[in-house]
């Protein structure tokens, strides 16, 4: 990833309906958005030139709004458009799109009725999420203390800033620790998924195990995911899952639009070998993304 700042770089993006300058991008200290997390967001990964389920993405910033409470003064095909715009600009065939909308700075306090959402869109250059031997090797993860918070506490089923205060600080922690990511239980104790992407473990049974996403995202790369394993005739049990459950799990893995399909080496105590069905369907992904379709047969 580049080492320029992202708030000096060249090129443009798109704000509240027009390219600006990519430096001329600003917003006012007072926005509500920066005060109150009142802010939604998407990360998109654009492969070959097109955007990876770029129409869902924009569904679902769109709905994402709405579940905070504001509605997005652009319609699906103008944010489509827009995007499309900022990657011709940027000059981009392969990188990262991010849209966000948030609450502008007519009222400052909780209350933000009569605040202007605005809409931006960027892209740049985005390479591997993690050390590309990660791939071959597997990621550690610690066990975080934080957990993800319960569907009537937070607006658990949106892709909203405030979510990811936690998944910044449990990263850290990790990080610090020499780790890679942090695996986060959910409320009840159960395990949830990484500080940015879903997880799936492949047990005793040979068959592919996830958490019910209840006070989570489902992410797109993880609905992917599972109809890939479909094609292949690996079946996916969506449950509840008891943290020392990991000790029955032979591979694990996770899926994100940042870090594709990742194997994991250990969760703090507990240790797995990236094996034949997150290598196959990693490799079914990369296809996917960059040509449309995968080949295969059932197995």
């Amino acid at each position: 990833m580049s080492a320029a700042p992202f708030d000096d770089r060249d090129g443009s993006i798109w704000l509240d309906g027009s390219l600006i300058d990519y430096r001329d991008a600003k917003l006012h200290v007072l926005s509500h958005g920066l005060h109150y997390a009142s802010a939604v967001f998407e990360g998109e990964r654009l492969y070959n030139g097109s955007i990876f389920k770029s129409q869902e993405h924009t569904d679902r910033l769109l709905n994402s709004a709405n579940v905070v409470g504001y509605e997005i003064p652009y319609k699906a095909e103008e944010i489509e458009k827009a995007k499309l715009q900022v990657i011709e600009a940027m000059g981009l065939v392969d990188g990262y799109v991010r849209p966000i909308a948030w609450r502008g700075a007519e009222m400052m306090g909780v209350s933000a009725q009569q605040n202007t959402i605005h809409l931006a869109i960027t892209a740049w250059d985005w390479p591997s999420y993690f050390d590309p031997d990660a791939k071959t090797k597997g990621i550690n993860l610690a066990l975080s203390r934080w957990r993800r918070p319960a569907p009537d506490t937070a607006p658990t089923n949106s892709k909203a800033s405030g979510l990811y205060q936690i998944c910044t600080m449990a990263k850290h922690e990790a990080e610090q620790a020499g780790l890679h990511d942090a695996l986060m239980l959910d409320y009840r104790g159960l395990v949830a998924e990484s500080t940015g992407a879903n997880i799936f473990f492949v047990m005793e049974d040979g068959k592919l195990h996830t958490p019910t996403p209840d006070c989570f995202l489902d992410g797109i790369t993880r609905r992917t995911v599972i109809d890939l394993a479909k094609q292949r005739g690996y079946e996916t049990v969506e449950r509840q899952i008891k943290p020392e459950e990991m000790a029955n799990a032979s591979e694990c893995f996770l899926t994100g639009t940042a870090v594709e399909v990742t194997p994991v080496g250990t969760i703090g105590e507990y240790k797995f070998t990236p094996g034949k069905i997150c290598s196959t369907l990693a490799d079914d992904y990369s296809s996917l993304v960059r040509t449309g379709s995968v080949a295969v047969a059932a197995e």
